[in-house]
């Protein structure tokens, strides 16, 4: 009974001192201002756009390149 006891107090207290050491850290942490947030989601978005539209490229010239294949393969003209 006493060792569950003491388990408990040690469990408690280790969640405690992680709590404690978590809020620490996060004191230490720099946060980005309004302007760095607002120029990375701007990169972000316009990156995402960008990629959209090269593998969009992609798969048009892949599918016309298979078309093609086919075409040839099956003797469509």
């Amino acid at each position: 009974m006493a060792d569950e006891i003491t388990l408990q107090k040690n469990y408690w207290k280790l969640v405690q001192d992680y709590f404690e050491d978590v809020r620490t850290e996060m004191k230490r942490v720099t946060w980005p201002g309004r302007q760095e947030v607002y120029g990375t989601t701007v990169m972000v978005i316009l990156s995402t756009f960008l990629f959209a539209a090269y593998f969009a490229l992609c798969d048009y010239a892949f599918r016309g390149l298979v078309q093609r294949i086919l075409d040839l393969l099956l003797h469509r003209r």
